[in-house]
């Protein structure tokens, strides 16, 4: 435990409380008494996976609800008194606030399942301490940018669902993540706006006096300290560190101020902050893990400064302190590929951390070795994952093919006559957050008002098939027509930005059509996930697209690094794309994705497209559009590899497979025969069952009947993925391999 003269203590507290006047109290203060309720569900993420999630906070202001972000705290302290009381003598609103009040205290308070039977060395005194560059649990905190960090919020979601005790350690960046917009030509500009902390739902972590509890961390021989804010996600907690103090000099005040951004000192800095200042702040909050988890290798300094703090006070060697350290640490790696991004020069390493290894008993030659990939290459890249890797105990993939690739890829750096320690666990998403609405009411209707607590039980979802037809299309439908609307709005606003011409902003009204089979790609712009393979050949993409009784249209959404040309490249394409006279109703771009974004989009479309180079990870996005009845059509890899249903001998398809493989084939061969794999299935097999309606309408038309064929393919997509592509599911995996004393992922 630290102590209190310990030099990287600041100003800390024995008996943490916070403030005497906390923000969530302000907001009490200001609220009507029938509603002082909303303030303590604006300050706790678990309002943002309920169903009530769409109206809660809407009702009291629709507009001002979109202007703030969907921030709770903001729009409360934003809705004027007089709109305030007047929902306050709402009988409807105060009785739909108290029964949510009601299921929150009980869902705080009450007895979660709780891993003590599992792994009993947690408990809230010695939890998970989860360590992520960036956490995804709402589009109105700003310290995401994708995949990574949607699986951190939604692991963070889980574990408090399931009692697993957790604590998330993370970033708080002033300015987020960059928006996006397109300019007339179609490129990608990037902006950053600056976060106004103290509207946000968190809460500034002070001590019993009232001071803001401070560490410091060292960033080239030179003190930054850093703050700590508080976010709190049902029952698990998320801690930002913040550089951002009048205290600081200016360039350490801008060490997080953006999220993947600056350059390779900017993140290294960051990694140090994320890692060492992350182990000070827990032991400044008097929180003693019993697991380190980190998630992708941003915070694998943590694992140094486990051994360094321990070594002061305990007299052992750093090598016996690492054997320590390994005994209660995971790592969960995610890049596909040993050359990874995350890597930095000996020469920078040694700027930045060459008063730090002295601490550690090690000379330059054998801390550098410790990220060295070839330890007796002094010029070799010093890198964050082969830390991790080196310094974890108990490491993972995130899909079975990505263990089998990973344990190929770091033979080198084990023993060639043992098997590589890094065993696969499959990624999964929080069902309660992606799941519309409107479909959770259908399943709480059909699969039982506790269906939310039985998520990973394949028995629960068998009760799909039980849905009638109509009513699982209706709601498809609605969510379609929904996405769709808003779609429009979005084109529309940004053709106005762009200041287009008026049949241009016109044509708006007619882009895309709710009875027409929708697509949807949502993912970043990078090269390798290749977003503009349906258009290799345009004249094959117009006649699918533009086909006169089997017509297709497709949403597209997602943004480029900013120092990638080639993905802002691609979004260009497709930009012109969407001004194509035979395309120009059928194709749309959704500029600046986000969460928000991201849940529209994975709820309302009827096909989801993922294809990226082979070798994959896992991908998640497509693990959403299943729990809303969406169908996948993908490359066989990362999750789908799984999860893919073919059809045959009484088993209904659960969706499509771009392509195979082809080892012999270079990269422009391999996105051709994708391409016309591609076509083949949108013409040959997709069309003709998503267009195949009952006699209920006329013959030919797509715009009445139901297409029983593609409602048995939805319902075998929710019932064979919403239980094993959940992160209750993932959650509960590494509390039993991973986060268990003596037990041991197995390859």
């Amino acid at each position: 435990m630290l102590r209190k003269a310990d030099p990287t203590w600041v100003c800390s507290s024995w008996l943490f409380s916070p403030a005497p006047m906390t923000s969530a109290l302000r907001l009490k203060a200001k609220l009507p008494t029938p509603l002082v309720a909303l303030a303590d569900l604006a300050y706790n993420y678990w309002w943002s996976w309920t169903e009530e999630r769409v109206s809660l906070f809407s009702n009291l202001d629709p507009v001002r609800w979109q202007t703030c972000g969907h921030n709770p705290v903001a729009l409360l302290e934003a809705v004027p008194d007089e709109r305030l009381w007047q929902v306050a003598e709402d009988p409807h609103y105060l009785n739909r606030l108290r029964q949510l009040a009601r299921e929150f205290e009980t869902y705080r308070r009450g007895a979660a399942p709780g891993p003590s039977q599992i792994a009993p060395n947690l408990s809230p005194d010695r939890p998970v301490a989860y360590f992520c560059i960036e956490f995804g649990l709402h589009e109105s905190l700003p310290v995401y940018a994708g995949g990574l960090g949607v699986l951190a919020g939604d692991s963070l979601k889980s574990a408090s669902d399931l009692g697993v005790p957790m604590v998330g350690v993370g970033l708080l960046y002033r300015q987020g993540y960059f928006h996006q917009h397109l300019n007339r030509s179609g490129w990608q500009e990037e902006h950053y706006t600056h976060c106004e902390v103290n509207h946000l739902p968190m809460e500034l972590v002070r001590d019993e006096f009232g001071q803001p509890v401070t560490i410091k961390v060292d960033i080239r021989q030179r003190p930054v300290r850093v703050q700590v804010w508080r976010v709190l996600v049902g029952r698990s907690q998320l801690y930002l560190l913040d550089t951002d103090r009048s205290d600081n000099d200016s360039l350490d005040r801008r060490i997080a101020s953006h999220l993947y951004g600056g350059n390779p000192e900017t993140r290294l800095a960051q990694a140090l902050i994320l890692g060492v200042g992350g182990v000070r702040m827990l032991h400044a909050l008097d929180i003693e893990p019993a697991i380190y988890h980190l998630n992708a290798s941003h915070g694998a300094f943590a694992l140094l400064e486990v051994a360094h703090r321990e070594m002061r006070y305990s007299g052992v060697g750093f090598e016996e302190m690492a054997h320590q350290v390994r005994q209660q640490s995971v790592f969960t790696t995610h890049s596909p590929v040993s050359a990874a991004s995350n890597v930095f020069s000996a020469d920078l390493i040694e700027s930045f951390l060459g008063g730090y290894w002295p601490q550690l008993g090690l000379s330059r030659e054998d801390f550098l070795a410790l990220g060295n990939r070839h330890p007796d290459d002094p010029w070799a890249l010093f890198s964050m994952t082969v830390l991790a890797l080196r310094l974890s105990g108990k490491a993972n993939g995130v899909s079975h093919r990505h263990g089998e690739l990973c344990r190929e890829m770091w033979q080198g750096l084990y023993s060639d006559s043992s098997p590589v320690p890094i065993g696969s666990i499959t990624n999964g998403v929080h069902a309660r957050t992606w799941t519309a609405p409107l479909m959770m009411d259908l399943y709480r209707q059909h699969l039982g008002p506790d269906w939310a607590a039985k998520i990973a039980d394949p028995s629960l979802w068998a009760g799909v098939d039980h849905i009638p037809d109509d009513q699982l299309w209706q709601r498809h439908s609605l969510l379609k027509e929904r996405l769709i609307a808003y779609t429009r709005d979005r084109v529309r606003a940004a053709r106005h930005q762009r200041g287009e011409a008026a049949d241009e902003i016109a044509a708006v009204d007619h882009l895309l059509d709710p009875a027409v089979l929708t697509i949807g790609f949502g993912r970043r712009f990078s090269p390798y996930k290749r977003g503009e393979l349906l258009f290799s050949d345009l004249h094959r993409a117009i006649r699918i697209l533009a086909h006169a009784r089997r017509p297709m249209q497709i949403i597209f959404a997602g943004k480029a690094n900013p120092a990638d040309d080639e993905g802002k490249r691609i979004i260009q394409r497709l930009m012109e794309w969407c001004r194509h006279p035979a395309l120009r109703d059928r194709v749309a771009f959704i500029e600046d994705y986000d969460m928000a974004v991201a849940k529209l989009l994975v709820s309302g479309v009827d096909l989801w497209l993922t294809h990226p180079r082979r070798p994959e990870a896992c991908g998640t996005s497509g693990q959403k559009v299943c729990l809303n009845g969406g169908l996948n059509c993908g490359t066989l890899d990362g999750w789908w590899a799984e999860a893919y249903q073919p059809g045959g001998a009484g088993q209904v398809a659960n969706g499509w497979v771009i392509g195979r493989p082809n080892p012999d084939s270079d990269p422009d061969s391999q996105n051709h025969q994708d391409a016309e794999s591609l076509y083949d299935l949108l013409e040959n097999h997709i069309a003709p069952v998503y267009y195949q309606r009952d006699s209920q309408g006329p013959a030919g038309s797509y715009r009445t009947g139901l297409p029983h064929q593609w409602i048995a393919m939805m319902k075998a997509s929710i019932r064979s993925c919403a239980p094993r592509y959940s992160s209750d599911r993932m959650v509960a995996e590494y509390l039993t391999q991973m986060y268990a004393p003596d037990l041991h992922p197995q390859p």
